[in-house]
């Protein structure tokens, strides 16, 4: 069997401060039975592996220089969806406190969204949080949160139409 991959470099979006998510997302949709997906990301997208395994793909990935990914999804035809919300991976425990500000971000094309909760948290103070209406899960922003280390929790809403984020502030390297 012969590999069939569309290739899709999502690296100059990704620079420039986008989120390429729709746009991988509809090279997804456009495959052909036969086609499978060659990603090229500046970081190794997690939050993506589970969205395609949901799809019926698996993944293999690989880092290359200045680390830099490729990520080979291919088609297994099997859809494993995850039942749970995503959270994240720290300070699941204890109770948060109520949001110094909330945003809705529904109507807003990306990277907008994005942009405007990392403006919003360099506003605020360590450990206060903020939240955020979303229209898609934020799975570009995520790796972000967790680079700058903020915590965060996330899932969708009842309607299954409206992501809700919390983030709480973390330190900040570089800062007194």
């Amino acid at each position: 069997m012969t590999d069939n991959f569309v290739n899709l470099d999502v690296r100059p979006i990704l620079r420039d401060g986008g989120e390429p998510f729709g746009i991988i997302m509809d090279t997804v949709a456009a495959l052909l039975p036969s086609q499978d997906l060659r990603l090229l990301a500046t970081f190794k997208p997690t939050p993506l592996f589970h969205v395609l395994a949901g799809q019926g793909f698996e993944h293999e990935d690989r880092e290359l220089a200045d680390g830099e990914w490729e990520i080979l999804f291919r088609r297994t035809g099997i859809a494993h969806p995850d039942p749970q919300p995503t959270t994240s991976s720290t300070d699941l425990t204890g109770t948060w406190a109520a949001p110094v500000e909330q945003m809705d971000h529904r109507d807003l094309e990306p990277p907008e969204p994005m942009v405007r909760i990392l403006a919003s948290l360099e506003t605020v103070q360590e450990g206060q949080v903020i939240s955020a209406l979303l229209c898609r899960e934020p799975i570009f922003l995520l790796p972000e949160l967790a680079k700058r280390g903020h915590s965060w929790r996330g899932g969708f809403e009842p309607d299954g139409s409206t992501y809700k984020i919390l983030i709480r502030a973390g330190g900040r390297s570089g800062t007194a």
